[in-house]
């Protein structure tokens, strides 16, 4: 059964989460509304697009994703729902679909009018016609184009991999943007230092665990998005090592590998 999911960047305890699930109760009776995630740093779209990206497709399909980050629109970001595959988002027309998406939306139709700048009842409104089956279409003015935001991605040179750090766990996990599978094509077989920020914080394996490693002591693993994920066991690294998001992470050949290919 669809769902309705909500992505904020309001407090759990502010009276915004109150005000649009009373709104949805009441034009979707016995709809089912989750808190996809509250919280995330105001404005931060890159933030929310990562949390979006990697949970939307775990909910039914048919639901409704609606995203209130950045919401404040105008003439050259206005309010849209979207529609990839199965799934439909209702958001701001900041970059955000692109970068939740990483392509063209099946279809994408425009909400509300000029007059209407509320931007909690046109969302309320839009979800609540989708699920009683009203097409997009029905329900706005299809778009031509959505702004466009490319998520920021690893770069590969010789026997170099280049990433960042794109997102902290609440763990203080640092998740990068290097994939199990750039990495492997590029050191498959090789020995190998991950750095982290400088030449002082190295780790030169993948642990499949994080109590693989003792307390205190930086590992490497590849989490369950199969991105490399930097962490101290027992311990933040982030806080530790002062990385946020836009750390590099850089991993090359071991200074060994490097000598003998020579």
């Amino acid at each position: 059964m669809p769902v309705i999911t909500l992505t904020t960047e309001w407090r759990s305890d502010d009276f915004y989460n109150g005000i649009i699930k009373g709104k949805l109760c009441n034009l979707c009776p016995g709809v089912t509304i989750i808190d996809n995630a509250t919280g995330i740093p105001a404005f931060n779209i890159s933030h929310a697009s990562f949390v979006i990206r990697n949970t939307y497709s775990h909910y039914p399909p048919g639901s409704v994703h609606i995203i209130c980050v950045h919401t404040e629109g105008n003439e050259e970001k206005r309010h849209l729902a979207v529609r990839s595959g199965e799934h439909y988002f209702i958001g701001t027309d900041n970059g955000i679909f692109y970068l939740i998406l990483n392509r063209e939306p099946d279809e994408v139709v425009i909400l509300g009018n000029k007059d209407e700048t509320d931007e909690i009842d046109i969302f309320v409104s839009a979800a609540a016609m989708i699920l009683k089956g009203k097409t997009l279409k029905e329900i706005g003015m299809p778009a031509v184009r959505i702004n466009e935001k490319i998520p920021l991605r690893a770069t590969i040179e010789k026997d170099i991999i280049t990433g960042s750090v794109i997102f902290i766990d609440s763990y203080g996990n640092a998740i990068s943007n290097i994939t199990r599978e750039i990495f492997d094509r590029v050191f498959s077989g090789k020995r190998f230092r991950i750095l982290i920020q400088s030449t002082r914080n190295s780790i030169n394996r993948i642990s499949k665990r994080y109590d693989n490693e003792p307390v205190g002591e930086l590992c490497a693993r590849f989490n369950m998005l199969d991105l490399l994920e930097i962490s101290i066991n027992g311990a933040k690294v982030s806080e530790l090592l002062n990385l946020t998001n836009g750390s590099v992470i850089r991993v090359e050949l071991a200074p060994e590998e490097k000598i003998l290919k020579h």
